[in-house]
């Protein structure tokens, strides 16, 4: 997430962490290189030099607490100098007991259909009842795109192809699901590209509805260019706030989020990715110690509550014994995908956050979709003992899987390896952790 932020950020602490000692020249070459990356990540100038600034006056002239050094007091400065340029906490109060009706809005573009669904998907998981009502007349193939993808959160979608009037099918969805939902989430039309016909639908389906929350679904690619959106947003909006999309590439998003942040506006949620699961609540806090490479033990556990796991005994009793087949490389290469990508999970890890290497991360992530393919081309036989694979079957493999004979060796290799771990006094601590996995 933010990668263009996070490395400039990490960057400019390392290089703080690594000078002699901490002096005037230092301290202005420290926020020197901060602007530098904050402008970069399209962060406003103003905001950018303004939150520098302060970053400066505090760094010359507040004293460190006993025990603590002026590198580590400067970390902790920039780390709520960050967190107050973000804003504050986010996230929907929403009660089981209460019925609740949230009416998404955005742009045409914006991700805003897809982010009903992930937030659909977020709550039903939070053991809410959902329904989802399809009240985007506007685009073609949004109902359809819309209940494809509720279809795999355990929300229910309601639509009407006859009507045309997005605001009476909002209004006749809430009617619809209430005797059996307690979380309505109405998508809107996103056809406008202005903030005016934007505000005006959004006064007519409020007038309506009558919802709790009222969320704006702003592009992060956008950068500071949210500005207006969000504050035009925010001055009509009852109770409102903002879901920030595609940040999973986003160079500008750290523009993005410091331009909503201004306008008093909360942002609720980040959209991080493609998948359904990709969708969090915004913590700026904790973001901000992510950025810094001091990781998010939070956001993992919830990552792999939401990633729900499925443990086989079989595979734990065999790799407890020390066995391993071709078949239980691939049950772990599928737990992996769960959780959407490496990266994610390792940023959140304090003490691998800030050692990520994003090209490193991506080759591998690349090996591993390599070597499913090219387990997927073996025969039974061949993946319950891949010792028996000979350089007629190794030439079999490579044709069939499309890749060359050089990453299947390669495969094999590292399948010895893992093997052998397994086998070794070094794998006791693994065998232990499969053997509380089998338990649970």
């Amino acid at each position: 997430m933010l990668d263009s932020l996070r490395e400039g950020l990490q960057a400019a602490v390392k290089k703080l962490v690594g000078s002699n000692a901490v002096d005037e020249k230092v301290v202005k070459e420290f926020v020197r290189d901060l602007q530098r990356t904050l402008i970069q990540s399209d962060v406003n100038v103003k905001m950018a030099l303004a939150v520098t600034e302060r970053l400066e006056k505090r760094a010359l002239e507040e004293k460190p607490p006993a025990g603590v050094s002026k590198k580590d007091q400067m970390v902790s400065v920039l780390y709520e100098e960050l967190a107050r340029l973000l804003g504050n906490e986010g996230g929907l109060h929403l009660d089981k007991d209460k019925k609740s009706v949230v009416v998404m809005l955005g742009v045409q573009g914006s991700g805003k259909t897809t982010t009903t669904a992930k937030l659909a998907r977020y709550y039903a998981r939070k053991g809410f009842r959902v329904g989802v009502v399809a009240a985007d007349t506007f685009r073609p193939g949004a109902v359809a795109q819309l209940k494809t993808l509720v279809s795999t959160t355990g929300a229910e979608v309601y639509n009407d192809e006859k009507e045309k009037d997005s605001v009476k099918i909002a209004k006749a969805g809430v009617k619809f699901f209430e005797g059996s939902k307690n979380l309505m989430v109405i998508d809107t039309a996103g056809r406008h590209k202005e903030e005016k016909g934007l505000l005006q639908e959004m006064k007519e389906v409020v007038g309506a509805v009558k919802p709790d929350y009222t969320v704006l679904v702003v592009d992060g690619t956008i950068g500071q260019q949210c500005f207006s959106q969000a504050e035009a947003f925010h001055k009509a909006a009852p109770v409102g706030g903002i879901i920030v999309t595609k940040l999973d590439g986003a160079a500008k998003g750290g523009g993005a989020l410091a331009a909503a942040a201004a306008t008093g506006a909360k942002v609720f949620f980040l959209g991080t990715g493609e998948r359904i699961d990709d969708l969090e609540e915004f913590n700026p806090t904790r973001f901000v110690g992510r950025m810094l490479g001091m990781g998010d033990l939070r956001a993992l556990l919830e990552m792999v509550d939401q990633a729900e796991l499925q443990v086989d005994e079989k595979t734990v009793q065999r790799m407890m014994s020390g066995k391993l087949t071709m078949d239980d490389l691939m049950y772990q290469f599928d737990q992996m995908k769960k959780f959407g990508s490496l990266k994610k999970v390792l940023e959140k890890i304090p003490g691998f956050s800030g050692q990520l290497n994003t090209q490193e991360l991506d080759k591998a992530e690349g090996r591993v979709k390599v070597y499913r393919s090219i387990i997927q081309s073996m025969t039974g036989d061949e993946k319950a003992d891949p010792d028996s694979i000979n350089s007629s079957r190794l030439r079999r493999i490579a044709r069939g899987s499309g890749r060359s004979e050089k990453d299947v060796r390669e495969l094999l290799s590292r399948y010895k390896q893992m093997k052998s771990l397994v086998k070794s006094s070094k794998g006791r601590e693994f065998r232990q952790m499969m053997r509380r996995m089998g338990e649970q």
